[in-house]
């Protein structure tokens, strides 16, 4: 993995000298920054956790980011996610029936997904969901243009981006994805791209308050406390 990444393999007596270090151990694979001050480790996890508690009491068909990306009775759409992350609004559709495909550019972040998604495919209670989740490593805008096949019927985009709202850091897994991601600076590319590929529709999750990506009116907005879905339907499709 470390040559496959492009890292260096130390021992753990041997003293790190980088910001960050993936450490592999009976819980699979984990993010560790490495210094004073530094905060626990970061893992994806389909199977225990959060996202445990959201499959299981997360509120069905009528949770707001259902609603965002059309799913309806009987109708479960085929879903891009071309900002993974950590993968949970990608599992949370995945939990209600949709097919999702994950696009993640970072190599660290897509090993933690890949590694997650090797354990719940292990896993009894899981792996029906994980079987419709697949991770797509590389940059979005270049894997949407060259898009073969099929084409998602929902592409969904939830960009890092500047912020002065320091309450947004205060997971431990948000402080640590922001200073090994940064911000994703092409997030105007990425609708553009992404309008020309979905059949149905673009969905953009914000900060409730932050203003629409790239100046782009939405066809309509779903608002909560924290934060808001944007969506663009295709005109030929303004009444699904």
């Amino acid at each position: 993995m470390a040559e496959r990444l492009g890292l260096s393999e130390e021992s753990e007596s041997e003293q790190c000298e980088e910001d960050f270090a993936l450490q592999i151990g009976l819980n699979g694979l984990q993010l560790m920054e490495v210094g004073p001050g530094a905060s626990g480790p970061v893992r994806v996890d389909f199977v225990e956790g959060v996202l445990a508690h959201r499959r299981q009491f997360g509120g069905g068909q009528g949770q707001m980011i259902a609603k965002a990306v059309g799913i309806q009775p009987g109708i479960r759409p085929r879903v891009l996610d071309a900002t993974a992350g950590l993968g949970r609004d990608a599992f949370v559709l995945a939990s209600l029936g949709c097919d999702v495909f994950l696009i993640e550019r970072h190599a660290i972040v897509a090993a933690l997904l890949e590694d997650a998604l090797i354990r719940a495919n292990q896993d009894e209670e899981v792996r029906e969901i994980s079987g419709r989740m697949q991770l797509l490593g590389g940059d979005a805008v270049e894997l949407m243009q060259a898009w073969s096949g099929l084409p998602p019927e929902v592409v969904y985009l939830d960009p890092m981006f500047p912020h002065r709202d320091k309450s947004a850091l205060v997971k431990k897994e948000m402080r640590l994805f922001r200073l090994l991601v940064g911000d994703d600076n092409d997030a105007s590319a990425l609708l553009e791209v992404a309008e020309g590929l979905a059949s149905h529709r673009v969905v953009v999750k914000r900060p409730r308050k932050a203003p629409v990506l790239a100046g782009r009116k939405p066809t309509f907005c779903l608002e909560g406390k924290a934060n808001r879905f944007d969506i663009y339907v295709k005109k030929s499709f303004r009444a699904v």
